[in-house]
């Protein structure tokens, strides 16, 4: 059914944001449920393609990986014409009872925790990198890496680097 003068979504895009602002009550409701639905669509078709991706490339992404002597992070393959990116975040989990009882050593030694130690007790990962050796093996009790989820990107007809 066709309402006379009614704006659908598709004509918003063409109209200034103030003919938008001065429609009906009634009607910005509508269109704004209708533009919710169509993102709620949208999202899930989204999500669906990542999940086929990454059902297609899982696989040749960890061989690739492995190849690459990388746990976590970017690497990128080709597939014909497409370049495909694949960013595995690092997540890092850490140990709170663990980390107060290094805090406390680090203390009882003289030193600053908090030069090592965020006070939610968390140590981000480029100190814990920066850290001499023996200090790093005291804190891999309480350290658990943990992988995000992977992203795929294709870049058709380009080489990415």
């Amino acid at each position: 059914m066709t309402i006379p003068n009614h704006i659908t979504l598709d004509d918003i895009h063409r109209m200034p944001v103030g003919e938008i602002a001065a429609l009906p009550a009634g009607q910005l409701a509508m269109l704004k449920d209708a533009a919710d639905e169509r993102l709620k669509q949208a999202k899930m078709v989204a999500d669906w393609l990542d999940g086929a991706i990454s059902i297609k490339y899982a696989d040749r992404a960890a061989a690739c990986r492995l190849d690459a002597g990388k746990d976590t992070g970017r690497i990128h393959f080709e597939d014909g014409d497409v370049t495909v990116i694949v960013d595995l975040p690092k997540r890092i989990d850490w140990d709170q009872a663990l980390l107060a009882q290094i805090a406390e050593n680090i203390a009882s030694a003289g030193e600053d925790p908090a030069e090592f130690i965020d006070t939610t007790r968390k140590v981000p990962e480029r100190k814990y990198t920066a850290l001499p050796e023996s200090w790093r093996k005291g804190f891999e009790p309480a350290r658990t890496v943990k992988t995000g989820k992977p992203k795929f990107r294709l870049v058709l007809g380009e080489e990415v680097r």
